[in-house]
């Protein structure tokens, strides 16, 4: 793991507005998963994943500890881009293309001890669930169980989506419980599926 981090964090397969500089966790020990969607400029030049607004509410939403969350021998954080993408017309830019192909694979292979992985956007679903491109975000995260109990999708937690969660209370009623209690038998080194036995499809 340690030979490919090193490799990883080398990488410049794609030059962006600002210099690559890959940012990501990763662990053997690892067992929980989160795949989010790129740095932002504020984390690119920390160098710490989700160390802005946006990574307070989704610890909030995890109920996690800085502490917790920013210890890689448990949490592993692996977004679909690790460089900033840079800027575009509305905002950031879409996630590298190339990115997660490359890369994703062989650390995955590295952490055997997954039990749950968090799908932070529309990009990782896109990856991770078989799903129609025609499929909306809201849709996706509304049929969290049909996705079983080792997936879960999450909208981001950006400050831009905060109508969003207003105009869908289920997800703070229905969803974040279901996020907490399987991430709390995760952190117990035990697996989801046994939360509920026969709740997914």
């Amino acid at each position: 793991m340690d030979e490919l981090l090193q490799t990883v964090r080398a990488c410049r397969l794609c030059e962006t507005q600002l210099s690559p500089r890959p940012v990501l966790r990763a662990s053997p020990t690892a067992n929980l998963l989160i795949v989010g969607q790129a740095p932002g400029t504020r984390v690119h030049a920390s160098g710490i994943p989700w160390d802005d607004q946006s990574g307070r509410t989704l610890r909030r939403w995890l109920e996690m500890e800085p502490a917790t969350f920013y210890d890689e021998s448990r949490v592993a954080i692996v977004p679909m881009g690790f460089c900033y993408p840079g800027t575009g017309k509305s905002g950031d830019l879409p996630p590298s293309p190339v990115c997660a192909p490359t890369w994703h694979p062989p650390l995955l292979a590295a952490m055997p001890g997954i039990r749950l992985t968090l799908l932070i956007g529309a990009y990782a679903q896109a990856r991770y669930l078989p799903i129609s491109k025609k499929t909306t975000l809201t849709d996706t995260v509304r049929r969290f169980r049909e996705w079983g109990p080792h997936l879960l999708p999450l909208p981001h937690p950006s400050p831009r989506n905060q109508r969003w969660w207003k105009n869908n209370p289920w997800f703070e009623a229905e969803l974040l419980p279901e996020l907490r209690a399987r991430l709390s038998l995760v952190m117990e080194g035990q697996d989801p599926a046994e939360m509920s036995a026969g709740t997914y499809s």
